[in-house]
């Protein structure tokens, strides 16, 4: 039942079916609103000279309040709801009155006043003051209280930058989205705008855009903002127009002529990854990554959450891997995941960096544990984070020589580029995409963003850093598809980079030893020599895959054991991708620093950052092999030796004698005698029956063996017939 003013003034309503007089129900009343007594009491209209003590006793002795004064939830809800709205309106204005009078803190009863809908401009004002304190370190909290902000009388308008910047950081970007649209909307688009809080939603904004993988619009958003007036250095500004080609511009805005920035951890954090960034494209980048690595420090040490079009920790760690130090790359990576850098809309991000450092530094294992974390956060990813996220699968499958996953992970990649317009900062993920297109004969679907890709680095003045990476991929594109033409401009850029950037020497000689293995005539002290020049400069996988294909086309037998022996001691710990490590892995939602180790696994870093740690222990081939799913040997089956397993595997996956002794390092006779042995103890009378034994034996499902029923162009899935010495290329 409804309870008006007049109910109280005029007659006795009951409460929970107790008649109950006007007074004692008003006393109820203010104790539910806050009021607590003795101590702060409420100003009565309905006691006629009773104090509120005695009322505040009779209420308790008739168990209308717990002993200690306080109503229970129920009680709460209930009086809230049935009460004159007029009287709850002037009870709960006298508290934050009796509150001021008092200096005491407003904040939780200011949290519950809103909640319970008073528009009150004192609460308004305190939980906007504390919800914009929250925005560094709990975007979540910050706009929770920024809603009730608002709820309670605060001005929208003035508070969308913080809602919007709240909303970004707590992973929502939609909802940031339609903050700021409605924001913009206040401005005059035929005068100057004046708009609260401009500088912040214009980062906010950027942030968003370049999230979304449409960097271009975050650029125009800093040239709106400058065309409406803003004025001095603005850092992240030109961060985003370096990204999409503009480096006059960004020079511009970092030397700016107006005002400098404050000294700030923040502030210093952003000017040195604009340094950082602009310093990436000359002739010598080598001094990018140590500003860079500051930049990523001084941000950590604020211990809050920036919006920014990139985070110094993902564009140090980008520039590292792009150089060849995938060390270090992963270093920054750990110490920016342990200092919480960019928050919760920012850790995928990392954790792919992270991922893809771990597979360029040969540990699949680790790269999975990286995309693991990132997936247990249940959280939608970004446009961009998920073309990096299906690049890195690309990348994994490519390495680890399944064809299916590859498929899979390349037609999810596809769909993700359609989501994302090409800058500076999404060029990493092409150096995987641009060959696992030219080896699924896909190339087509890459021509329209590498054209980009190649106007955008054009416009920037080809700087070696970004540019020597993405010709190196695209050599290797066009040695797949064997079409000198596509080559030979990928290789003159490479050989006429300056002497300044010595890793675009080291790819020109790799790309003519390729050459020269590809067309049967290598020479193997010159192949040796590309392929350790290729480890020595952080690509040791490359380098270990040219001096195995080149032992697989040797016609000498002390050449063969000479490439096969580099090739070995170029990857001496490398860890074995089986099927199960490829393709998605589910997200379990397991918290940070309580992950275990998997068999045969790094388990992702926790904890001090920049240790390396994790970068030890890798497992060896015939460890791994024996360790994997249900692969364990069941009663009256042959007992297989590690390798013998290993190669059983890759039988399983429809390699030819030449690609598994390219994957392992060993001769394809070698092979040959290891897969009749295991027909033998087998005693299987044709391959399909090796087949189908291998997979009970293995335990491998039709799923993860579909690579020798549906093979790629080009490959011959019968390694358990003749050796099959024909041509393949990288």
């Amino acid at each position: 039942m409804t309870v008006t003013a007049h109910d109280v003034e005029t007659g006795t309503p009951p409460l929970h079916g107790r008649p109950l007089d006007a007074a004692t129900y008003e006393v109820v009343l203010a104790l539910c609103i806050g009021f607590s007594i003795p101590g702060l009491v409420p100003p009565l209209l309905y006691n006629e000279g009773v104090p509120a003590e005695q009322l505040a006793a009779e209420a308790r002795a008739a168990g209308l309040v717990q002993p200690d004064g306080r109503p229970t939830p129920e009680l709460r809800a209930s009086m809230l709801r049935d009460a004159d709205a007029y009287q709850v309106r002037r009870l709960q204005r006298a508290l934050v009155d009796l509150y001021c009078s008092e200096s005491l803190p407003l904040g939780p009863l200011a949290r519950r006043l809103a909640a319970d809908g008073l528009v009150d401009d004192r609460v308004a004002g305190v939980l906007a003051e504390e919800g914009t304190a929250l925005l560094g370190t709990d975007p979540a909290a910050a706009l929770d209280l920024l809603e009730r902000a608002v709820a309670a009388g605060a001005d929208a308008t003035g508070t969308g930058p913080r809602r919007a910047e709240a909303a970004l950081g707590a992973g929502d970007l939609d909802a940031a989205s339609r903050i700021l649209d409605t924001y913009f909307g206040h401005g005059d688009a035929d005068a100057e705008p004046v708009l609260a809080d401009a500088a912040r939603a214009v980062r906010v904004a950027s942030a968003l855009w370049a999230h979304r993988g449409m960097m271009s619009r975050a650029a125009d958003v800093h040239r709106w903002a400058a065309g409406a007036g803003s004025t001095g250095v603005d850092p992240l500004g030109a961060l985003a127009l370096l990204a999409t080609g503009d480096a006059t511009g960004a020079r511009a805005m970092v030397s700016g002529g107006g005002p400098a920035a404050s000294p700030s951890l923040a502030d210093v954090a952003h000017l040195l990854l604009a340094e950082g960034a602009l310093q990436s494209l000359g002739p010598d980048p080598s001094s990018a990554v140590p500003i860079l690595i500051r930049s990523s420090d001084t941000l950590n040490a604020t211990g809050r959450v920036s919006p920014s079009p990139e985070l110094p920790a993902c564009l140090a760690a980008t520039v590292a891997l792009l150089a060849g130090n995938h060390q270090t790359a992963l270093a920054v990576i750990q110490a920016a995941l342990t200092g919480g850098q960019g928050g919760r809309v920012s850790r995928p991000r990392l954790c792919f960096l992270g991922g893809w450092a771990a597979m360029l530094l040969d540990q699949p294992a680790l790269a999975r544990d990286f995309c693991d974390e990132a997936r247990a956060r249940d959280q939608r990813l970004t446009p961009r984070d998920h073309l990096l996220l299906q690049a890195l699968e690309v990348g994994l499958a490519r390495r680890a020589g399944d064809s299916a996953a590859l498929v899979q992970a390349w037609q999810r990649a596809r769909e993700a580029l359609l989501h994302v317009s090409v800058d500076l900062f999404t060029l990493l993920p092409f150096t995987e995409l641009v060959i696992a297109a030219a080896r699924l004969r896909d190339s087509d679907a890459l021509r329209t963003h590498l054209d980009e890709a190649w106007v955008l680095l054009s416009q920037l003045g080809d700087p070696p850093l970004w540019s020597v990476p993405l010709h190196w991929s695209a050599a290797q594109a066009a040695l797949l598809l064997e079409r000198p033409g596509d080559l030979a401009p990928h290789a003159a850029a490479l050989v006429h980079q300056p002497s300044a950037y010595p890793l675009a020497a080291t790819f020109a000689l790799a790309g003519k030893a390729w050459v020269s293995v590809l067309a049967g005539r290598s020479e193997t002290g010159a192949v040796e020599a590309a392929a350790q020049g290729l480890a020595a400069a952080g690509f040791a996988w490359e380098g270990a895959r040219l001096a195995g294909h080149a032992a697989a086309r040797a016609d000498d037998r002390r050449d063969m054991t000479r490439l096969l022996s580099c090739a070995r001691d170029l990857r001496p710990a490398r860890e074995r991708i089986t099927p199960h490590d490829v393709g998605p892995s589910p997200a379990a939602p397991v918290p940070p620093g309580d992950r275990t180790p998997r068999p045969a696994r790094t388990a992702l870093p926790h904890g001090s950052a920049g240790t390396g740690a994790a970068m030890h222990g890798a497992a060896m081939p015939g460890a791994d092999a024996g360790t994997r799913g249900p692969a364990a040997r069941r009663a009256g089956e042959p007992a297989l030796s590690g390798r013998e397993r290993e190669i059983a595997q890759l039988v399983l996956q429809g390699r030819t004698y030449r690609e598994i002794s390219e994957e392992i390092f060993i001769s394809p006779r070698t092979v040959e005698h290891h897969v009749a042995r295991i027909r033998r103890r087998f005693g299987a009378s044709s391959r399909s029956d090796l087949l189908a034994r291998l997979r009970v034996s293995l335990g491998t499902t039709s799923a993860e063996t579909s690579t020798a029923a549906h093979p790629l162009p080009g490959r011959v899935p019968n390694p358990v017939g003749s050796p099959n010495r024909g041509r393949r290329n990288p």
